[in-house]
This record gives C-alpha cells, sequence and structure tokens, in this order.
C-alpha cells in the first residue's frame, strides 16, 4: 500500500508543484492546499465509484485529453516565466484562480489511477481503503512542497515532470481506446494498460 501511493502519488505531485513554483511563497502554499483539498475530495469520491466509472473507455481518453491539456498549459507556464533579479522589479505571477483550476483538473484526471491501485489493494477492508487514501494526500502533499522548491532553482525538473505526466496521459488514451477496441496492443505490453 505505501509503495502504490508513493508511486502514484508523484504525478499528482508534480502537476502542483510545476504550478506552485511560479508563485511567491505566500501563493505557492495556497495553490498547494488547494492541490490537497482537491486530491482528497476526488480520491474519496472516486473510492466509491472507481470500478463504475473505470468501465467506461471514455472517462480514460477523456483524462488523458484532459492531461495533454495541462502539460501544454504549464509548458507555456514553465517557458514565460522569467526570473528577475533587479530588486526592483517584481515578476509577474500567473493567474493564481487559473491555477486553482488546473490543480483541481489535475486532481480530477489523476485520482483515478491512485484510486484504483489503493482500492485494488484494499479490497473490501474499509480501514485499510482509508489508511490508503489518507496517505495518498499526505505523499502529494509532501511530494509538491518538495517538487515547487526544486522547480523554482532547477527547471529542468519541471520539464522532466512534464514529460512523466505525457507518459501517463498517452498511458489514459491507449487504455481507453483498447477498451473501445480501436486499438490493440501486444500481449507483453498489456501489463502498462
Amino acid at each position: 500500500m505505501v509503495i502504490i501511493n508513493l508511486v502514484m502519488a508523484a504525478d499528482n505531485a508534480i502537476i502542483i508543484g510545476i504550478i506552485a513554483a511560479s508563485f511567491a511563497p505566500k501563493h505557492r502554499y495556497q495553490i498547494i492546499m488547494w492541490g490537497l483539498f482537491g486530491a482528497l475530495l476526488f480520491r474519496i469520491i472516486f473510492a466509491f465509484f472507481a470500478s463504475y466509472l473505470f468501465g467506461f473507455a471514455f472517462v480514460k481518453i477523456f483524462g488523458g485529453l484532459l492531461l495533454i491539456w495541462i502539460v501544454n498549459d504549464l509548458r507555456t507556464d514553465l517557458f514565460s516565466t522569467k526570473r528577475i533579479k533587479s530588486p526592483t522589479k517584481a515578476s509577474k505571477e500567473p493567474s493564481y484562480v487559473q491555477s486553482v483550476y488546473k490543480v483541481l483538473f489535475a486532481d480530477i484526471t489523476l485520482s483515478f489511477d491512485n484510486v484504483i491501485g489503493i482500492v485494488g489493494v484494499a479490497k473490501d477492508n474499509i480501514n485499510l481503503l482509508i489508511f490508503g487514501l489518507f496517505l495518498s494526500v499526505v505523499f502529494v502533499g509532501t511530494l509538491a512542497r518538495f517538487f515547487a522548491e526544486k522547480i523554482k532553482k532547477y527547471k529542468w525538473i519541471g520539464y522532466l515532470g512534464l514529460f512523466v505526466i505525457l507518459l501517463v496521459a498517452i498511458q489514459l488514451l491507449i487504455s481507453g481506446m483498447i477498451d473501445l477496441e480501436i486499438l490493440s496492443v501486444n500481449e507483453n505490453f498489456e501489463r502498462f494498460f
């Protein structure tokens, strides 16, 4: 359960970290808190509807497309963020409200895979399910702060994070297309989707 949560929370934390890195420390903390709130809320909702929602291939495809849109938007934010060395000039932050929306959209999309992993491990044990959801949110918060600080200093971490999220988006799209029988994959590669 712990390893699954750590791996699955990383993608969510990367997006929150990339978004939060463009803000001053006060707003950065608020963005991360919105991300944690969304992660907790959507994970609880999806835990109850996980098996039902993932029965629909279009949900996976929509999630993948939404992630690609988020990656493109974050890429634009990373390119446009410039460090201002003069103490008299203030750096312009991206829109706070738009950034909160991005975080919540990412939470919706990335909570799917996390919840599926937790529900699969917990089976019918409600206490283990609750523990897994709580642990997931703790990991998202901890990793998001870490990524936000590191991305501020080293932009290449942000680009690497975008690449990871893009892989998750492609995985969701391919999985949805396999479910709709639009695409077929060699048996050796089925475990990845």
